[in-house]
């Protein structure tokens, strides 16, 4: 079933979400959360991946405050400078809104079983993270997220379980930053880390400089599983 553009309410206003739907028409929830390039082709592709194995995928424009409808890449410089404008402009406070806001709208929806988990790359590895420590939902999967070691006391409030996918040659998260999630967190009951030896930042995203497909299908398959366990 081919995917489409929603509208999403929140609290202060309307913004976009690209919405895919399993063939069965329903099934549980997956916000797929985006990295700092928007909900671009790539995003679009993970979240028709949802829902080609069973889940109401929801990918929210997450960057809307500052510009609705970013849909750039990681090819050219100009929109790196553009990408990493924007993450620096992010609130990370209203993103977590708005990513309840999305989880309401899926919950919403005919069809959906209620049980809505999360996704997300880059800075949405930090924001399924923040999301299973803010709302409800059941199962969060953060792909190398960035500033996680920075908001580990918020796992005191965590709803749901977690899985960390963690490059352990991260660029954007040193050594030293891993060491300290895996001490915080390694022994939650509510959460499962995994690392990727040799993997540097993205190494999930088809067509990145980093990509690399053993790794992405160890991790994507993982998640699956892991979905497939906690909102069933």
């Amino acid at each position: 079933m081919a995917g489409k553009d929603i509208n999403i309410q929140c609290d202060d206003g309307e913004f976009m979400g690209y919405l895919a739907l399993p063939a069965s028409g329903g099934g549980p929830g997956i916000v797929v959360i985006q990295e700092i390039f928007g909900v671009n082709a790539v995003m679009r592709e993970i979240t028709d991946m949802y829902a080609d194995a069973g889940f109401m995928a929801l990918c929210p424009d997450l960057f809307w405050r500052q510009e609705p409808g970013v849909n750039i890449t990681d090819q050219s410089e100009e929109e790196w400078q553009k990408a990493f404008q924007l993450y620096q402009g992010f609130d990370v406070d209203k993103g977590i809104a708005d990513i309840g806001a999305s989880i309401a709208a899926l919950r919403a929806m005919d069809g959906c079983t209620g049980k809505i988990g999360s996704t997300g790359y880059c800075l949405g590895g930090l924001l399924a993270y923040l999301t299973a420590c803010r709302t409800d939902a059941a199962a969060s999967v953060g792909y190398y997220g960035v500033g996680i070691e920075e908001k580990l006391d918020e796992a005191a409030d965590m709803a749901g379980q977690v899985m960390l996918h963690i490059a352990e040659e991260d660029g954007f998260v040193p050594k030293e930053a891993q060491a300290k999630i895996k001490d915080a967190l390694g022994g939650n009951p509510k959460v499962t880390i995994h690392g990727y030896p040799g993997m540097d930042h993205a190494f999930c995203r088809m067509g990145g400089q980093h990509y690399d497909q053993a790794a992405a299908d160890t991790a994507n398959g993982r998640t699956l599983d892991f979905f497939r366990q906690h909102l069933a």
